[in-house]
């Protein structure tokens, strides 16, 4: 089997589009928060993905640039988390591999959940100089996710490469969500979880 040919499509659903319209502007943390936490809730509502949403907006002028939502299992793909989809999605947008660029708005990732290791990876090669997190990593292993290696650390790591790390904001909303995702039975898909269907 060769990769020639291959093609990797990256979609959401088009409520995301709706409930985030690009260019729409928003006054401050907390709404731009409520907007990734009301995407959050819809993606579980609607059975499209886990319990996080993610927006990127440009600094200033609070502008949504691009939104994502968990995608893991439905697009059978382990790195479709909601950062990842909101800071590719945005960069496709902004026609560049970096959202920090000469001449450009400076840009904020907004999420739901504190990023995991890979999350938080791609937040300091994305660009963006500001990571704004409602749900704090605490909340989300209380559920059984996975967060991977985050230390206090890599928040120092990032901020010495000019990343503002604001934390808590709507917490015990997005902490709620995550409880409300297990509650229901959602699927918790760690590295070693099994397989939708599996015994």
């Amino acid at each position: 089997m060769t990769s020639e040919g291959a093609r990797l499509v990256i979609d959401v659903p088009a409520w995301v589009g709706e409930a985030a319209v690009p260019g729409r502007a928003f006054r401050d943390d907390q709404d731009k928060m409520a907007l990734v936490i009301r995407l959050a809730e819809e993606n579980m509502a609607r059975g499209d993905g886990g319990p996080f949403g993610a927006a990127v907006f440009e600094i200033g002028s609070g502008k949504v640039v691009a939104a994502g939502v968990n995608r893991v299992v439905q697009g059978s793909n382990s790195v479709l988390h909601a950062e990842m989809i909101a800071l590719m999605f945005a960069q496709q947008r902004v026609g560049s591999f970096t959202l920090r660029s000469t001449g450009r708005p400076a840009h904020e990732l907004v999420t739901s959940c504190e990023p995991c290791a890979m999350c938080l990876g791609a937040t300091l090669w994305s660009g963006v100089t500001r990571l704004v997190i409602g749900a704090e990593r605490e909340d989300a292993m209380a559920v059984g996710f996975e967060e991977g290696p985050v230390f206090p650390e890599s928040y120092a790591y990032i901020a010495a490469r000019g990343v503002e790390t604001v934390r808590g904001i709507r917490r015990l909303e997005a902490a709620r969500l995550l409880r409300d995702y297990r509650d229901r039975g959602g699927l918790v898909y760690n590295p070693d979880a099994p397989p939708p269907g599996a015994r």
